[in-house]
């Protein structure tokens, strides 16, 4: 979503590569902030990116650019540069994320490019991209700012002055002689305590800290929780080897989100820009057949009450709304429910408060549904009802009563169940319980017709 004013910066734009217009459009790409102007290149099309891009003559604004891209597109667009070129920016882009860029791009070209930056900036983003790309270690970066224990306030704050490659310098990890990271300090810290005072004598030392293999997610819930502008990353040896910091976890929680989005579709788990239309059907052809083979499951079930059905035709004009409202509650639940699990929220020790909860809900609104539709049943068909009729109202005001408590309670259990056995739990959406749910309220309707209506 764009604000109006970047909306009509991204026309402008579009129009003057459409007319060829060079001449303003430089003009306009220097008055635009490298951060707004990485946010339109998301809306256009890759010719247009490339034009756009070959634009900006200052490095330090392509590096600006190519940093706040997402690494799919930064990799199009350096794709796209020659090698010269995307070696010049690369060198000014931080490590961590050429590391990122470089793991979208094809694995010769992106070794091409590694064999021409330095040889320490190489080995640094070597070593990135061996780590998992939704670890801690994929995502940190290795320019931080640590000191020895004994190291003085002083000491440490001309230290800080010269240091110009590091990120996040409001935070002064401490380590010991052999590199343990043992305590952290504020720069407020640095500037009140007196000049000859020690690191070890101000330093916090019970540091939260992460793995080199901690998972993303964990890793922004702990931003979020403590309030943090990075978090340090150690190896199995508590050595500090990166930190991750507040706008990478910002990237972290934006991914998460629509991959959990997409995965509750059925969709796969990028977004269909970045899918090849192969792709795209092989994504989602496992979950459209779980639901086509519920559909069939379900015409097989109202079949074995083809003789009801035949009794009471008027009984068919309820099944969609009874099957519709159960598939609703139950993706209403097992999206709270995964969100929840997602951001921390809520824990499998909590799984039996939260069923009672939800079912709790799904009770309430299925009486109140319940009441509604046996009010339609009867304003309806009232006319058509003979003697053997009468308890229809009570048949459907039951039926869809019964079938969104039930929903609801399968909602919230299928993700708990899922994140039990260490299964993704977004993939418990979508088809799993709308199926499901098209099943149990077919049987729970027609038997409620077979026992109150009596046929």
């Amino acid at each position: 979503m764009l604000s109006n004013k970047l909306q009509l910066l991204l026309e402008s734009m579009r129009r003057l590569v459409r007319r060829g217009n060079v001449q303003n459009l430089s003009r306009l790409i220097v008055k635009t902030r490298p951060a707004d102007l990485a946010h339109l290149l998301r809306f256009m099309s890759e010719p247009e990116r490339a034009q756009i891009f070959a634009l900006i003559d200052d490095l330090e604004s392509c590096a600006e650019v190519v940093s706040e891209l997402d690494s799919a597109i930064a990799a199009e667009i350096v794709e796209g540069l020659t090698v010269d070129r995307a070696v010049e920016i690369l060198r000014e882009v931080p490590n961590d994320d050429v590391a990122d860029i470089l793991g979208e791009m094809d694995e010769e070209q992106a070794e091409a490019l590694l064999a021409r930056m330095k040889a320490q900036e190489s080995e640094q983003v070597s070593e990135l991209m061996q780590f998992g790309e939704d670890t801690a270690g994929g995502i940190m970066s290795p320019d931080f700012f640590a000191l020895d224990e004994e190291t003085t306030a002083q000491a440490a704050i001309e230290q800080l002055r010269s240091a110009t490659d590091v990120e996040m310098a409001f935070y002064i990890y401490v380590q010991d002689e052999h590199g343990h990271l043992v305590g952290v300090s504020s720069l407020r810290q640095l500037v009140v305590t007196k000049p000859d005072t020690p690191l070890s004598e101000i330093m916090e030392p019970s540091v939260v800290r992460v793995s080199t293999d901690t998972d993303q997610e964990e890793v922004a819930r702990l931003v979020h929780r403590y309030g943090f502008l990075a978090v340090p990353v150690v190896d199995e040896h508590n050595v500090l080897v990166g930190i991750v910091t507040v706008d990478d976890v910002i990237d972290v929680i934006r991914e998460e989100a629509t991959e959990d989005i997409l995965k509750m579709a059925g969709a796969g788990d990028t977004l269909s820009e970045e899918q090849t239309p192969l792709r795209a059907v092989r994504n989602r052809l496992p979950w459209l057949l779980a639901a086509w083979i519920g559909g069939v499951a379900s015409i097989w079930v109202i079949g074995a009450y083809e003789h009801t059905l035949q009794q009471v035709a008027v009984l068919a004009a309820f099944i969609p709304v009874i099957m519709g409202m159960g598939g609703n509650i139950g993706n209403q639940a097992a999206t709270l429910v995964v969100r929840g699990l997602a951001l921390g929220r809520i824990n499998l020790a909590q799984m039996g408060r939260v069923l009672g909860k939800q079912s709790l809900v799904g009770a309430i609104l299925g009486v109140l549904f319940g009441a509604l539709l046996a009010l339609v049943a009867l304003l309806l068909f009232r006319d058509d009802m003979s003697d053997g009729l009468t308890l229809l109202p009570l048949v459907v005001g039951l039926s869809i009563s019964v079938q969104m408590v039930v929903a609801a309670f399968i909602g919230t259990l299928l993700p708990m169940v899922f994140e039990k056995f260490k299964v993704d739990p977004a993939v418990a959406t979508g088809p799993f319980v709308t199926t499901s749910m098209d099943i149990v309220g077919v049987v729970v309707y027609f038997n409620f017709a077979v026992l109150l209506l009596e046929l």
